[in-house]
């Protein structure tokens, strides 16, 4: 797999060493993830989420226009866009994507655009004239690994946070309230990609789950399994793909599965909660005012 940069040998040399052993170097085991932390902006859809220091802030922004397809004029759209800098970190020039950059950015397009995890039905207006179409920006802070499953929280979390105007239309005339007068609608949301990343490495037997940089570094493969979860089923399987040639058995690949479905329905759970304790805030500063 292509390395972002070269690694001392003494480095590689002790990280595979204490892998071997069943060591990482933050102390969390083979399967246990970094704790998140999500931060609401001020305007409703703006979301960054923090994995470590791994720092990904989300932003959602809504514009009526025509259908973006001639053969769906019932549907709105979703466009995402990555923007990575040498402020996230050196490796990255804005010249050239990195094939990193290229990997998040299709995942991020997989996991949320493609699954259709938002009803692009709803955000029609006028069938065939106006239809609402949404733009989902990731900006990337801070890469201390793993931006994937980061950027995939903030931007579903962002998305599940976005209000919309209200609109009427009156003849041919498009009324757009203003969230003062009429309460800003939620998108539909179909279901919640979760992506799980994991690393695996020549002379470790097991995988890792949300590798640092380094780890990710000095990985052989990884392994990005996204998993669509609604509150009364068991999360679906979404998206499967390896980077990297290590080759993984049945049962390897199984096993990944089993971990992501669990660590998927922990996390959705954990982000209806932060978004509901957000809106509780919101509306005690509503009352306040």
């Amino acid at each position: 797999m292509p390395r972002e940069f070269d690694q001392p040998t003494s480095n590689r040399t002790f990280v595979l060493s204490a892998l071997q052993n069943r060591i990482r170097l933050d102390g969390r085991d083979f399967l246990q993830g970094r704790d998140h932390e999500l931060i609401f902006g001020e305007d409703l859809g703006v979301v960054e989420c923090r994995l470590g220091k791994t720092r990904v802030i989300a932003v959602v922004n809504g514009v009526i226009g025509r259908p973006q397809r001639a053969d769906k004029p019932y549907e709105g759209a979703l466009t995402i866009h990555s923007e990575l800098s040498p402020m996230t970190a050196p490796i990255y020039d804005t010249s050239r994507p990195t094939d990193e950059e290229v990997l998040i950015t299709r995942m991020l397009d997989k996991v949320l655009r493609r699954s259709l995890a938002v009803d692009r039905e709803s955000l029609c207006i006028l069938a065939g004239q106006r239809v609402w179409n949404l733009k989902l920006t990731f900006h990337f802070l801070s890469d201390e690994g793993n931006m994937l499953d980061c950027a995939c929280l903030a931007g579903i979390v962002a998305l599940r946070h976005y209000r919309r105007p209200d609109v009427e239309v009156v003849g041919e005339e498009l009324i757009v309230h203003d969230p003062a007068e009429r309460a800003p609608l939620p998108l539909a949301i179909h279901h919640i990609p979760i992506c799980v990343t994991f690393a695996f490495f020549e002379d470790s037997a097991n995988p890792v789950v949300d590798p640092t940089h380094l780890e990710t570094v000095l990985s052989s493969s990884r392994l990005h399994i996204a998993l669509t979860h609604l509150s009364s089923t068991s999360p679906t399987l979404c998206v499967l793909q390896k980077a990297g040639g290590l080759p993984l058995s049945e049962a390897e690949l199984k096993k990944c599965v089993d971990v992501a479905i669990s660590r998927a329905k922990d996390l959705a759970e954990w982000l209806e909660a932060a978004i509901a304790k957000d809106w509780e805030k919101r509306k005690v500063v509503v009352e306040v005012r």
